[in-house]
């Protein structure tokens, strides 16, 4: 550091809004640039679950690239740590892209540096800093290797006692192109070994966290990942229930019309989750997916009641912006009326409303106006308080297991999770007079000798309030009032 002798000011790295703390745990699987992080065999952040809390976490664990196209995650980092409304962790993150696996083929790339002033560059988000050399150089001795996420380049300074000034480097890179959906799919080997969506069964045992929601942003929109995002939250560990958050594709979908056939036709219709549709560019240029939304605004929302989820994330604000429906569409937006043509349909999407840009649209993809054969599946509140519900009981509960279960304990377990329900009445999250009975009828002596009992909740989620309707009529009563004295 050069001799300093008064009082100076200089620009530091720029802070994030602190994030608002959420027991809602969003698990996001997809592509992080991983290649960009030093040692990243030992992090554990390839087809591993890691919890994420702010953006420098975000960037020493997983990298950052401003291509999200390629590193789906990336938009992930920025909706829930670099946003214009409120930050939101923690977060889960599962990334696939291994720089062992997808790299791509041939010699690797060599390029000649010229040092200015003791530093050179590599403009590059696909070199993998771990396979980078210097020709006759050693790190450490002759130079250091730093990555500026917010250039997109890789810095070398010299320390050599001879500054460097021309010299040839060499490394591999990346080639997300060959990352697959099977990658995210995934799955669990017979040896144990856990993989793309398999993963999301480590983060309750690595993590202590019992995942709410599942995004797979970029990928969601393709069938098979779908059908297995659903598959892997329902009963994760066999206990855990959580939402899933999905997109229509954009392509060959520029109208609310074909994005409405395109659901239908593909089954994009389980209770258990949201679908969106299109996406949302903010004034910055951005594209995100409207199912990263809908997880940080069930985060955030969900944070304003203590972790119940008994608010609807629609009709809440996101950063402004426009619909996008693709780089080469030509499809100027709906507004709020339009866009309840999609919310009939079971698709969450957003518009201007009430003076600023929100989500729109309360149900669950099962919803179809006036065909909902289960009334839990019109609303995403009523399914998640389920949820909720469901998954209370076997956290709280779980170290009861395997203790004697006398009448006392029986009578326990029941008052309190009428307690609890009574609770959530208070708070304006049940409706109603909702109990939690221990009949007979549902456990039978078999049952019992087995060591199996069942507890019955019934209960009502309170509905959001989705319209409103003012009757006015006119009358001719008021003229009587010229005469009157």
């Amino acid at each position: 550091m050069a001799y300093l002798h008064g009082t100076y000011g200089a620009f530091d790295k720029s802070i994030g809004l602190v994030p608002v703390a959420t027991d809602t745990i969003p698990v996001y699987v997809g592509v992080a640039p991983v290649n960009l992080v030093r040692g990243y065999e030992e992090m554990g952040n390839v087809n591993g679950p890691l919890q994420v809390k702010n953006m420098e976490g975000a960037q020493r664990l997983f990298g950052y690239s401003g291509d999200w196209e390629s590193f789906s995650l990336c938009e992930v980092f920025a909706a829930h740590f670099q946003n214009e409304i409120s930050n939101v962790s923690p977060i889960v993150v599962i990334n696939v892209l291994d720089p062992a696996t997808h790299k791509k083929a041939g010699e690797p790339t060599t390029q000649e540096l010229t040092f200015v002033n003791g530093t050179a560059a590599i403009e590059s988000d696909t070199i993998i800093l771990d396979t980078l050399v210097l020709a006759d150089k050693v790190e450490g001795t002759d130079f250091t290797v730093d990555y500026d996420f917010t250039k997109g380049q890789v810095i070398l300074k010299s320390i050599a006692e001879e500054p460097l000034t021309t010299v040839n480097a060499t490394f591999s890179e990346v080639d997300v192109s060959m990352v697959q959906e099977a990658d995210i799919v995934g799955g669990v080997t017979a040896e144990g070994v856990y993989t793309g969506l398999g993963s999301v069964a480590l983060v309750y045992p690595e993590l202590g966290l019992i995942p709410n929601l599942l995004a797979a942003p970029g990928y969601s929109e393709k069938l098979t990942v779908y059908r297995a995002m659903v598959q892997a939250a329902a009963k994760i560990n066999g206990h855990w229930d959580a939402m899933v958050l999905a997109d229509i594709p954009l392509e060959s979908n520029d109208t609310i019309q074909k994005a409405v056939k395109w659901k239908k036709e593909n089954g994009y219709t389980s209770e258990r989750a949201k679908v969106c549709y299109p996406q949302w560019q903010t004034k910055d240029g951005a594209v995100y997916h409207l199912s990263t939304w809908t997880a940080w605004l069930m985060c955030l929302v969900d944070a304003t009641h203590q972790g119940v989820p008994m608010e609807t994330p629609s009709n809440k604000q996101i950063p402004a912006g426009k619909q996008f429906f693709g780089k080469s569409s030509k499809h100027k937006g709906f507004d709020q009326q339009t866009a309840n043509e999609l919310n009939e349909n079971g698709i969450t999407t957003a518009v201007y409303w009430g003076g600023v840009h929100v989500l729109w649209g309360g149900h669950t993809a099962a919803y179809q106006y006036g065909l909902v054969t289960d009334a839990r599946a019109i609303f995403d509140v009523s399914i998640r308080m389920m949820m909720h519900v469901t998954n209370d009981f076997q956290r709280e509960h779980a170290l009861t297991i395997d203790c004697p279960m006398t009448k006392a304990m029986a009578d326990t377990i029941k008052n309190r999770e009428q307690e609890k329900l009574d609770a959530l009445v208070a708070i304006g999250a049940l409706i109603g007079e909702p109990v939690c009975e221990f009949k007979e009828s549902e456990n039978s002596t078999e049952q019992l000798m087995e060591g199996d009992f069942v507890w019955s909740n019934k209960m009502t989620p309170t509905p959001p309030f989705k319209s409103g309707t003012i009757k006015v009529a006119y009358t001719d009563e008021g003229f009587s009032t010229y005469f009157s004295e």
